[in-house]
C-alpha cells in the first residue's frame, strides 16, 4: 500500500510539472490526499459565512442586524443547488463568498424578497469569470493570467457587484444630510468577532487554493499560509497608523477591520508565489487602499455600510495587478506558466494580462449586476419603502422588534401612514407570559392592600402560587 501511495504521488509530481514542458492545470490533478485537503478547506471557508454575518451585522444599526444575518443564510441556501465532488464543494464555497460580499453593501434598505431573487441569480456573476480564469477553456487562462486564491474571480467580482448595487439602491435615508462621517456601529464587538472568523477562514481560502498537499503542493500551501498572515500584518499596521492620524490619537474599529481585510484580499491572488516580505508590502498597499477608499466612495455618495466596495473592490484590483509585479516564475507546479513578474526580471506581458483580467472582472460583474437588479426591480422593488426603512428590516421583514433603537418612536410617528400595516408584537428578548403574570401580581397586591382580596392569588400562566410580602 505504501509503494502504491508513493508511486501515485511520484506520478502526480511528474505530471504537475508538465512532462512535455507545457502548462498543466494543478486543479485537474488530484489524489485522495488532495481531495481530503480540498474538502477540509471548503468546510473552513464555509465558516467564513459566520464571519461575514457577524461583521456585517455589527456594522449596521441594531434594528437591521437580524435581517443582514438572514441574507447571509440565504446566500448559502439558494446558491447550493471522489475529487469531482470536493472541487465542486470548494467552488461552491467561493461562489457563496462572492455573493455575500454584496449583501453588506445593500444593507439597511434592500427589500429582502428582492435580495433572495438576486442571490439566486447572482451565481452567474461568479461562475462565468471563474471559468475565464480557472477553466481550461477560459480566454484568460489561455492568455496566462494568474489568480490562485480568487482576488479577481471572487473578491473583485464581489466588490464590483457591491459598488453597482449600492449605487442603484441609493444612500440610506438621511445618510449624508449632516456630513460623510461613518454612522455608529450597531455592535463593534460582533464586527471584531467577524474579523477573527474571516481571518481564520482566509488561511483555508489561500492554502486550499493550491488544491492539495501531495507532491510539491504542500510547500506552496504552507507558503500561502505564511504570506496570508504576513499580508494581514502589513495591512493592520497601515490601518492603525491611518486611524491614529485620522482620529487624532484614537483607533477606529472599522478602519482596522477594513485594513486587515483589504490586505487579505490583495494577497490572495498570488498567495503561493510571493515571498514573505513581499506579502507584507502587498498587504500594506491593499490595506491602505481599503482605508482611503471608504471616505472616497462616501464623497461620491455611494453608501456602502460595510465598505465592501473598497475592501473587495479596490484592494482586489490591486491584488490582481500585484501578481504581474511580484510573481515568482516557479516550475514545480507551473503555477505561472514559467512567467515572472515585472519586478522579478519578467517582461510586461504578465502585468498586461493581469490588467486585462482585472478590467474584465470589473466590467462583467458591474454590468450583469446592473442587469439583474434592473430586471428584478421590474417585478419586486429592490429598495424598501421609506417607512419600512425607518422601522427597520428586522421588524418589517421578520417580525422582530427591538427596544431602545427608535422603533417605538417610528411606530408612533407612522401610525397613520397609508401603507403602514405592521404587527408590532413584543420586543425581542421579552417573555409575554411573565409580563402578564407580573401585571396580575401587581393588581392582586393592590387589591390585598385595599382589603378587597380574601383568597391567595393564583397565576393564570403557571397555575402556581406567587408569594409576596404582605
Amino acid at each position: 500500500m505504501s509503494n502504491q501511495t508513493d508511486s501515485r504521488e511520484e506520478a502526480l509530481t511528474s505530471n504537475s510539472t508538465g512532462q512535455d514542458g507545457g502548462s498543466t492545470n494543478v486543479q485537474e490533478i488530484l489524489s485522495w490526499d488532495d481531495a481530503t485537503w480540498i474538502l477540509t478547506s471548503a468546510f473552513i471557508i464555509f465558516t467564513m459565512q459566520t464571519g461575514f454575518g457577524l461583521l456585517e451585522s455589527g456594522c449596521v444599526s441594531l434594528k437591521n442586524e437580524v435581517n443582514i444575518m438572514m441574507k447571509n443564510v440565504i446566500d448559502i441556501d439558494i446558491d447550493e443547488m471522489g475529487p469531482v465532488f470536493s472541487k465542486f464543494l470548494f467552488q461552491l464555497s467561493f461562489a457563496t463568498t462572492a455573493t455575500t460580499i454584496v449583501s453588506g453593501a445593500m444593507a439597511e434598505r434592500c427589500n429582502f424578497r428582492a435580495y433572495c431573487l438576486f442571490s439566486l441569480c447572482n451565481t452567474i456573476v461568479y461562475c462565468v469569470p471563474a471559468g475565464w480564469i480557472w477553466g481550461s477553456h477560459g480566454f484568460l487562462h489561455k492568455l496566462g493570467a494568474i489568480d490562485i486564491g480568487g482576488s479577481g474571480a471572487v473578491h473583485l467580482v464581489g466588490g464590483s457587484s457591491a459598488f453597482v448595487a449600492a449605487w442603484m439602491l441609493g444612500p440610506r435615508l438621511g445618510r449624508y444630510d449632516h456630513g460623510r462621517e461613518p454612522l455608529p456601529m450597531g455592535s463593534p464587538t460582533n464586527a471584531l468577532l467577524g474579523l477573527f472568523m474571516l481571518w481564520w477562514g482566509w488561511l483555508a481560502f489561500s492554502s486550499g487554493s493550491v488544491f492539495g498537499v501531495s507532491g510539491h503542493k504542500w510547500k506552496f500551501s504552507a507558503r500561502a499560509a505564511v504570506t496570508t498572515i504576513n499580508a494581514s500584518f502589513g495591512g493592520g499596521v497601515v490601518g492603525l497608523i491611518y486611524s491614529y492620524i485620522r482620529k487624532k490619537g484614537k483607533f477606529d474599529i472599522l478602519d482596522l477591520i477594513s485594513a486587515v481585510l483589504g490586505s487579505l484580499v490583495s494577497v490572495t491572488g498570488g498567495c503561493a508565489i510571493y515571498r514573505p516580505w513581499e506579502a507584507i508590502v502587498i498587504g500594506a498597499i491593499g490595506g491602505g487602499l481599503a482605508c482611503f477608499g471608504i471616505p472616497f466612495f462616501d464623497w461620491l455618495h455611494i453608501d456602502d455600510p460595510v465598505g465592501a466596495t473598497s475592501v473587495h473592490g479596490l484592494s482586489a484590483f490591486w491584488g490582481v495587478l500585484a501578481i504581474g509585479l511580484f510573481a515568482d516564475g516557479e516550475t514545480l507546479l507551473n503555477l505561472t506558466n514559467g512567467r515572472s513578474g515585472l519586478f522579478k526580471g519578467g517582461d510586461a506581458y504578465l502585468l498586461g494580462v493581469q490588467a486585462l483580467a482585472a478590467v474584465s472582472f470589473s466590467l462583467w460583474a458591474g454590468f450583469i449586476t446592473f442587469l439583474l437588479l434592473w430586471i428584478i426591480n421590474k417585478f419586486i422593488p429592490i429598495r424598501m419603502e421609506a417607512h419600512e426603512e425607518l422601522l427597520g428590516a428586522d421588524l418589517v421583514e421578520h417580525g422582530i422588534r427591538r427596544s431602545g433603537v427608535g422603533v417605538s418612536r417610528a411606530l408612533s410617528a407612522l401610525g397613520s401612514h397609508p401603507n403602514f400595516d405592521i404587527e408590532a408584537g413584543s420586543a425581542i428578548g421579552t417573555n409575554p407570559g411573565h409580563e402578564m403574570a407580573l401585571e396580575k401580581f401587581l393588581k392582586d397586591k393592590g387589591s390585598l392592600r385595599n382589603g378587597n382580596l380574601n383568597h391567595e392569588p393564583i397565576s393564570h400562566i403557571t397555575n402556581t402560587s406567587i408569594a409576596w410580602a404582605k
